[in-house]
């Protein structure tokens, strides 16, 4: 079996937060290649130290290293361990996730082309991102993130009550804000209208939240549990019935992946490749983005028919069946079998 070196934020037993690239690590461990992730390290500086020196610390062991891609400033993070890995002389795959990726295939074009022009192949997780690294040529591979489908509990929906989920992390490109300002909408036709938001903090947006929160007088109607495991929060998705998803900029959330497989009618943003996981109309209902009285009416819609809501929440369930960890994972070992 192969050695692999992972780079990316290795986050996760620390924030609770379980990311793409722990259940990756955790299908490819289950395969018995052997991984070494960095980094857990939540300083940006010392994260990135301690990339580079797992990198060449592993460096003659190491038969290819898989390399997180995003598009804000961890972007920089792949930037400089791909090109250590070309140093190196070591085989590389970046793992394409970030929502503004195309934004910077357009406007940082050299850094770009460091990247993704030299690696061995690159792998998105979106059919939208495909699409994009087409128009510059860059070797570009559809392998999607994955859930495990048998684990995760379908609730058919039909007559749904206005109780309203969020899970995303607390940050601006998000926009948690505008969960609040649907809320605020809603209770002026549904006076018991709730809404919980699950997530951790990321910049701040969390306090900001909440004082909006306050300010539109709905402080109390709005539960926050911070992160919470996954289990747990699908176990409580039980007492929702409408999943809004508020970001400005996306790419193949697997939050919305794991509440299809919930049953929880969906009524999202169309950023970035959300129309590319979203058929809107039919497992979920799509509305531009920072239109927070689109959404609300989107959501009266669907609390104003039961029988829109059950097809949503079935089809939406049958499109999650097709991002099951046993698929991706046939997928992820072809295409390291030929690296």
């Amino acid at each position: 079996m192969k050695k692999i070196v992972y780079i990316g934020n290795n986050l996760s037993e620390k924030s609770n937060y379980h990311s793409a690239m722990a259940a990756l690590t955790k299908l490819l461990q289950s395969e018995g290649y052997a991984v070494i992730c960095a980094s857990d390290k939540t300083n940006k500086i010392f994260r990135l130290l301690a990339m580079c020196y797992t990198i060449i610390k592993h460096r003659k062991t190491t038969d290819v290293v898989l390399i997180d891609t995003f598009s804000t400033s961890n972007f920089y993070y792949a930037l400089i361990t791909s090109q250590l890995a070309r140093l190196l002389s070591l085989k590389y795959i970046p793992i394409l996730h970030g929502g503004n990726l195309p934004k910077r295939l357009k406007h940082s074009e050299h850094f770009s082309s460091l990247i993704f022009k030299y690696a061995e192949i690159n792998v998105s997780p979106s059919l939208y991102l495909i699409r994009e690294f087409q128009k510059y040529y860059y070797e570009t591979v559809y392998i999607p993130n994955s859930i495990p489908i048998a684990e995760i509990p379908f609730k058919l929906r039909t007559n749904l009550e206005p109780k309203l989920l969020w899970v995303r992390a607390f940050d601006e490109i998000y926009n948690p804000f505008m969960a609040i300002k649907v809320l605020y909408l809603l209770k002026k036709n549904y006076k018991n209208a709730s809404l919980c938001m699950v997530g951790p903090d990321k910049d701040g947006s969390l306090n900001q939240t909440k004082e909006l929160a306050k300010q539109l007088g709905v402080a109390n109607s709005v539960t926050f549990t911070g992160v919470l495991p996954k289990e747990q929060w699908h176990q409580m998705s039980g007492s929702y019935d409408v999943f809004i998803n508020t970001t400005n900029i996306d790419n193949m959330p697997v939050s919305i992946i794991e509440a299809m497989a919930l049953g929880l009618p969906i009524v999202s943003t169309n950023a970035g490749g959300l129309p590319y996981l979203i058929e809107n109309g039919v497992d979920g209902l799509l509305i531009p983005v920072k239109d927070e009285r689109k959404m609300a009416e989107a959501i009266e819609t669907l609390l104003s028919n039961a029988e829109k809501a059950g097809k949503m929440s079935k089809n939406a369930r049958e499109k999650a069946e097709k991002f099951d960890e046993v698929w991706v994972k046939t997928q992820w070992i072809k295409l390291l079998k030929n690296v």
